[in-house]
């Protein structure tokens, strides 16, 4: 029983130092550090620094996130409400293989080829204006907020839309094929039926979501070079320009909070859920 306790032991421990060097190590220090000065005394003022100059950012990079967030939840319904209810089968199978393609696409190649199809000549624009669409003169590009939002949609559809489709394959037909027998259309079907059955888990992959795309760098930094522009950025740029880890780690903690709301938002939700005769 000894060996075996010792050879489990042995057997999880690289992958256990491995998590606490990795991830668990950095994130403590820069929460210790982000209330520590340059002097080592505790201090309030990386905060006060980072509200002053980057309360603007703070808000849109909650707003972007927030935005997104709701697009993939309604388009990730509808991927999902389709396959389960459509009766195309042609269309449902093209669907299925179309909609995963982006799950497979890291975040900086997908804002890679963002700014290859959003920019103003771009392959959306030369697109548009090859089948007459868009007048050259009338070109625009996205390379914006905009960009940002639909960069976030385009990677993190794919799987919270898988997440979904799951949960609604695994549900009971009969409660569905019921209402179809009493004259429901699908619409009424999937918002009325499906959806509520299957909002544990697309509320899962909404939280999984929120919390990636608020840690994302490479998107902001290369679909939009403007300002605002959300935290991660100014967290780089605080420590590449200034070596200021004190307020980047201020800007990080505030990131920790408002993914650990949104965490303790679905922990409540699911609890009381739960807790409901």
């Amino acid at each position: 029983m000894r060996e075996s306790r010792f050879l489990g032991l042995a057997l999880v421990a690289p992958a256990l130092a491995t998590v606490l060097v990795l991830f668990v190590y950095p994130l403590g220090y820069s929460l210790v550090t982000a209330f520590v000065d340059k002097g080592g005394a505790f201090t309030l003022g990386n905060f006060a620094r980072a509200w002053e100059f980057y309360r603007g950012d703070i808000l849109f990079t909650v707003i972007i996130v927030a935005v997104s967030t709701a697009l993939v939840a309604a388009c990730a319904i509808a991927i999902g409400g389709y396959i389960t209810l459509g009766e195309n089968p042609r269309a449902v199978a093209i669907l299925k293989w179309l909609y995963r393609w982006p799950l497979f696409i890291p975040f900086v190649v997908a804002a890679q080829c963002m700014r290859s199809f959003l920019a103003k000549n771009g392959l959306m624009n030369n697109t548009l204006v090859a089948l007459d669409l868009v007048d050259p003169a009338d070109t625009f590009g996205l390379l914006d907020w905009r960009g940002i939002i639909i960069t976030f949609v385009w990677k993190q559809l794919p799987f919270v839309a898988l997440l979904v489709c799951g949960a609604m394959a695994a549900l009971d037909r009969a409660t569905i094929e019921a209402a179809r027998n009493l004259g429901a259309g699908r619409v009424r079907i999937l918002f009325e039926i499906v959806v509520p059955q299957v909002m544990p888990t697309l509320v899962t992959g909404l939280i999984l979501s929120f919390v990636t795309m608020m840690s994302v760098l490479s998107v902001p930094i290369m679909v939009s070079g403007g300002a605002p522009t959300m935290i991660t950025v100014d967290m780089a740029f605080r420590i590449n320009a200034y070596g200021d880890y004190g307020t980047a780690n201020a800007l990080g903690f505030i990131s920790y909070a408002l993914t650990g709301a949104a965490a303790w938002f679905y922990l409540r939700h699911s609890v009381g859920r739960q807790g409901t005769p």
